[in-house]
């Protein structure tokens, strides 16, 4: 039983805060308590991440429609995400700072299958898909040569606000958030909040740090726009309840 425990403290600890903390009863000791709040964080983003864009996938569905939700601004997300997740994986950063990439990943790419299926491009839907479970094997086959995944990486900051002021763009041109779901981009904001820090104390990858704080001044932009135009639409449709109501 002592052995199963340990084995499961040691999923957030490490062999030197387990000692300090279990041993030595050294509760106070800094490094220890911020390395165990970061692998506590990236456990709860990973975890949180299973569902995080589930609400947006399920609204579209829904619905039957995309509308308001720009491709472009999709591919360039998903680029963002697969640049991130495959070089993390390939430099062998631990799994709690990266790992949900791999499920926001499969998430988005269901999004971009949506957004053109929906828009009357089934054939480009299935390409796509096809298209990019291919691209992801060679990234992270090991074949692909690191300095071009860095590369990736490193590009993720201009294509990190391209995509998301693509989608601010046609927030502000539509004069509404259209599809978009409010608890898809606060869990968005919330999870790169959290990485910059577990990004500081896991990996110390200067331009994984600068991503993620790019990363969350973009997502920052999207929830003030679900503020912004929260209440748009609603007066119209009471009253088109009333007209319906006196004819």
């Amino acid at each position: 039983m002592t052995e199963f425990l340990k084995g499961l403290f040691l999923t957030l600890l490490s062999e030197k805060c387990y000692d300090e903390y279990f041993n030595k009863y050294n509760f106070l000791d800094v490094p220890c308590f911020k390395s165990t709040l970061s692998k506590g964080l990236g456990i709860g983003i990973i975890a949180g991440s299973i569902l995080v864009k589930v609400p947006q996938i399920l609204k579209i569905l829904s619905s039957k429609s995309a509308e308001g939700i720009n491709i472009y601004g999709v591919y360039l997300e998903i680029f963002a995400i697969t640049a991130n997740f495959a070089y993390s994986y390939i430099m062998g950063f631990p799994f709690s700072a990266w790992g949900e990439g791999t499920f926001l990943a499969v998430q988005t790419a269901i999004i971009a299958v949506l957004v053109l299926h929906y828009g009357g491009s089934p054939a480009k839907a299935t390409l796509f898909l096809a298209t990019y479970v291919g691209l992801v094997s060679i990234l992270i086959s090991g074949y692909t040569p690191i300095p071009l995944l860095w590369n990736m990486q490193a590009f993720n900051v201009p294509i990190i606000l391209l995509a998301k002021s693509i989608q601010v763009l046609t927030n502000y041109k539509n004069g509404s958030t259209g599809q978009l779901s409010a608890v898809t981009c606060f869990l968005l904001l919330g999870g790169s909040i959290a990485r910059i820090f577990t990004s500081v104390q896991e990996t110390g990858d200067s331009i994984i740090i600068l991503t993620y704080c790019v990363s969350t001044i973009a997502n920052g932009a999207l929830v003030l726009q679900l503020f912004w135009y929260w209440n748009v639409g609603k007066p119209n449709k009471n009253v088109n309840k009333k007209k319906k109501k006196r004819t």
